[in-house]
């Protein structure tokens, strides 16, 4: 069984950046894709990017717009997220997630942003951005 860890969260103004991070332990054979997600209050989980843990493809949901960048160190078995020009819209708890589950889309396997597709999840960390 995989645990999840992450980090990182905080508060920050508009326009600022944070970087948050998700330490993987335990038994993480089979996890082909590791994600991250969040949940502002009031609203259902969405998420905000993925990457294969195997060949390193990411994908980000359409409301990044270039402001985020998902990365890993596979050595250290830990997931980042860079997150610069927060918004406002951007307040909410993101959660790390680990999954076996790659889809075939178009012309190769994927690793997309369905809560159904993970089996691991963090706790969360807490991202409040102010005006």
């Amino acid at each position: 069984q995989v645990q999840l860890v992450e980090s990182g969260g905080g508060s920050v103004q508009a326009g600022g950046s944070l970087k948050v991070s998700c330490a993987a332990s335990g038994y993480t054979y089979g996890i082909n894709c590791m994600g991250w997600f969040r949940q502002a209050p009031g609203k259902e989980r969405e998420g905000v990017a993925t990457i294969s843990t195997g060949g390193g493809s990411t994908y980000d949901a359409g409301f990044v717009k270039g402001r985020f960048t998902i990365s890993q160190d596979n050595a250290k078995q830990t997931l980042y997220r860079q997150m610069n020009s927060l918004e406002n819209e951007d307040n909410a708890i993101y959660y790390c997630a680990a999954g076996p589950t790659t889809r075939w889309v178009g012309d190769r396997w994927m690793c997309l942003v369905r809560v159904g597709d993970y089996n691991a999840w963090g706790q969360g960390t807490q991202v409040t951005v102010s005006s």
